[in-house]
């Protein structure tokens, strides 16, 4: 039953407030017992779960607005020196945008799929544990029929095909050229009609997609009729705000902040923070535990997502092999929706600390582990490539891509990652410089 349609929405909704602490028990007994579902029962029904508040019992606090956030989150570094040339610098964001490319690429054929069934097909084709984008067997059981369609398996690669995680990336690039660094959470929502087709945009961005066009401002437009608003969507967004933030993960985050309100609160929010963050600190360091810990730094300490991360990284240091850090991740976490923001970030800090800084590695294990695994390939694939830069990405990942990029996104529909990469770098000097002027967006489909 989609989420949809109006008792989908109303079960959805029973899931999201008893994730967020809240007692459903008494609305989930009226549903049990409701004999006909018409649409004003069930509105009734979403009118009641809209008025519960988290247990007092709730051991979390998940704040939705900056200033408590920050109030509760941990001491970290704010600021970091990037002791980088500006060449240096240009290789290190044309870097993350290649490594977020050929992430995505690797993980867009297979997304959805479980760990076992991924592994199983990679057995069946001789190339467990991945070590290049996904092969196609002949002849393909019906069991991965999608696979004979998609453009991103090896051989079939001529850029990187048209996917939601690059289209936010490049959006994000023109709110920046359009509205400068201090752009707001309108503005956003503004660029989103104007640029992106309601049908590129799902979850919790079709639902404030949908609110802004029945009229609703921010901080509505994520919570009204919107039962996905701790997904993984602010999450995929977060990477723009990294890259034109380097050594500032403070500033980083406040940025993935206005732009993840506009659809997301709580642990949805902290996900896109924490991938900004994380991405300005790889910048500015080359030790991964820093780059996860300034991220941390940025996100309230008493929240599900913090605990998340805190326990990824206290069973990779337990366990020699990903899978067994993979189970715990599922026993504790698993119960989240499979596009869900907590266990997802779960799986690309194991693809990070798993893969010891070795690019393919990374992404590998984190696509191999399943879930939405294009989302989770292109945020490792992203914080590997700031880290390492583009030379030093081996070319079997990043030679197929022929250096361009398809995209929703008005304007862009076909554009040169280098040229996306220059101008990033551009809008990067500014904030470093402090200024604020806008930049002026360039014409693209070249």
């Amino acid at each position: 039953m989609s989420f949809l349609e109006p008792e989908g929405l109303v079960r959805a909704e029973i899931a999201q407030r008893r994730e967020e602490g809240c007692d459903t028990s008494e609305v989930e007994g009226k549903l049990s017992r409701m004999g006909e579902k018409s649409p004003r029962r069930l509105e009734a029904l979403m009118e009641e779960l809209d008025g519960l508040s988290p247990r007092p019992d709730f051991p979390y606090s998940e704040p939705s607005d900056l200033s408590r956030i920050r109030a509760e989150r941990p001491s970290g570094l704010r600021r970091m020196e990037v002791a980088l040339s500006e060449e240096e610098l240009y290789d290190r964001v044309y870097g993350a945008w290649l490594g977020r490319c050929a992430g995505c690429l690797l993980g867009k054929p297979v997304e959805g799929w479980s760990r076992e069934k991924i592994e199983r097909y990679l057995r069946l084709a001789g190339a467990y544990p991945l070590d290049d984008y996904f092969p196609l067997v002949s002849p393909l059981p019906e069991e991965y029929g999608r696979l004979a369609r998609s453009r991103c398996v090896r051989g079939r690669i001529r850029r990187m095909a048209r996917d939601d995680d690059t289209d936010y990336t490049i959006l994000g690039l023109h709110i920046l050229e359009a509205h400068g660094p201090s752009f707001t959470t309108a503005d956003v929502g503004e660029e989103w009609l104007s640029r992106l087709p309601y049908r590129g945009v799902y979850t919790a961005e079709r639902a404030a997609y949908r609110n802004l066009v029945d009229g609703l401002s921010p901080p509505a437009t994520a919570t009204h009729r919107n039962p996905c608003r701790e997904w993984i969507g602010a999450q995929i967004r977060a990477d723009i705000w990294g890259y034109v933030t380097p050594g500032r993960p403070e500033l980083g985050a406040e940025l993935a902040h206005r732009d993840a309100v506009l659809s997301h609160v709580k642990n949805g929010i902290y996900g896109e923070m924490f991938v900004s963050a994380m991405l300005s600190a790889a910048f500015a360091t080359d030790d991964l535990e820093t780059v996860i810990e300034v991220g941390l730094s940025e996100i309230p300490a008493r929240s599900r997502l913090a605990e998340a991360v805190r326990d990824t990284v206290d069973w990779s240091g337990e366990f020699g092999d990903w899978r067994d850090a993979w189970d715990r991740v599922m026993e504790k976490y698993g119960h989240y929706h499979p596009v869900h923001t907590i266990n997802n970030a779960a799986l690309v800090l194991l693809g990070l600390l798993y893969g010891r800084r070795d690019y393919g590695r990374s992404i590998a294990i984190s696509v191999m582990a399943g879930l939405d695994t294009d989302c989770n390939g292109a945020t490792t694939g992203s914080i590997l490539g700031a880290l390492l830069g583009a030379e030093a990405l081996p070319e079997r990942w990043t030679r197929p891509l022929n250096d361009r990029i398809e995209s929703f996104v008005t304007g862009f529909g076909d554009s040169r990652v280098s040229d996306l990469a220059k101008r990033t770098l551009k809008i990067a000097k500014n904030v470093q410089g402090g200024r604020k002027a806008r930049i002026e967006p360039q014409s693209q489909d070249t």
